[in-house]
């Protein structure tokens, strides 16, 4: 039966999830973008937390998730902070029980706001984890304050560093995550990791950075190499904690470009 079930996913383009991974949990409010990473691969050169990298030209952002609970938003707000990403989703089952007042409450005190979601690449496709994500609060409209979904990518949690998955297979997940988000959404999601993941688990066999903005996690005064296939960053999550609640993000440009990306 497995091993038909193998074949029934192999031609149907899926990786069968390994048999070790299903009787684990699924979803966690300690899974955020740059968890795994700053376990991994430690909190950089930064001396203290008054450090900072040049944000001349460049627009400051936080991201968040049911970690940070109700966010005081216009807190935030009058700290400079300007655009915020919001955690909807992980894997096919976790959804974020502090979404709405994340992601509507930083639309309402007049972020640009988007929402992205946590892959677990060995438990089900990336179709199926695009369409949940999608389904619930990772989608997009064209209202100029809403920006594209992002495809988290990083670490296992609960294993493998790459989730048991070879590069070309990891390469196909997050093209086929991408794809269906497009499908669904009309925007190819941003793509958040650090270069050490990816450069590892996915490679450049592919320019993803031709259709997807780039999210890099990079801990430090400088954004350093990128990861194979991109050339360009939009959003580099410098830090993990600081001066907003979450993370501490810098958009790569000014503020009306920041509205550029998200009116589309």
């Amino acid at each position: 039966m497995r091993t038909l079930i193998s074949i029934v996913a192999i031609v149907a383009g899926m990786s069968p999830a390994p048999a070790s991974a299903v009787p684990l949990p699924e979803g966690s409010a300690d899974h955020t973008a740059g968890s795994q990473i700053l376990e991994h691969e430690g909190p950089g050169d930064l001396r203290s937390a008054s450090d900072s990298p040049p944000t001349a030209g460049k627009v400051p952002g936080m991201d968040v998730s049911s970690h940070q609970g109700d966010v005081d938003w216009r807190s935030a707000w009058d700290k400079g902070a300007r655009f915020s990403y919001v955690k909807a989703t992980e894997g096919t089952h976790y959804r974020n029980p502090r979404f709405t007042q994340q992601y509507d409450g930083s639309y309402k005190i007049g972020m640009i706001r988007g929402a992205y979601h946590f892959a677990l690449p060995d438990r089900a496709s990336g179709a199926a984890q695009a369409n949940f994500f999608v389904d619930n609060g990772g989608g997009w409209s064209p209202d100029g304050r809403t920006l594209p979904p992002a495809l988290d990518m990083e670490y296992n949690p609960y294993g493998d560093t790459c989730y048991g998955l070879s590069q070309a297979a990891m390469t196909a997940w997050v093209k086929t995550f991408s794809d269906t988000v497009y499908a669904r959404t009309k925007r190819h999601p941003m793509i958040y990791t650090s270069t050490k993941w990816w450069n590892e688990c996915v490679g450049g066999s592919v320019e993803f950075g031709a259709d997807n903005p780039l999210w890099i996690a990079r801990y430090g005064t400088e954004v350093g190499p990128l990861p194979m296939g991109f050339d360009f960053h939009t959003i580099w999550q410098w830090q993990a904690a600081g001066h907003f609640p979450g993370d501490q993000n810098l958009f790569n440009g000014r503020f009306e470009q920041l509205r550029r990306i998200a009116a589309g």
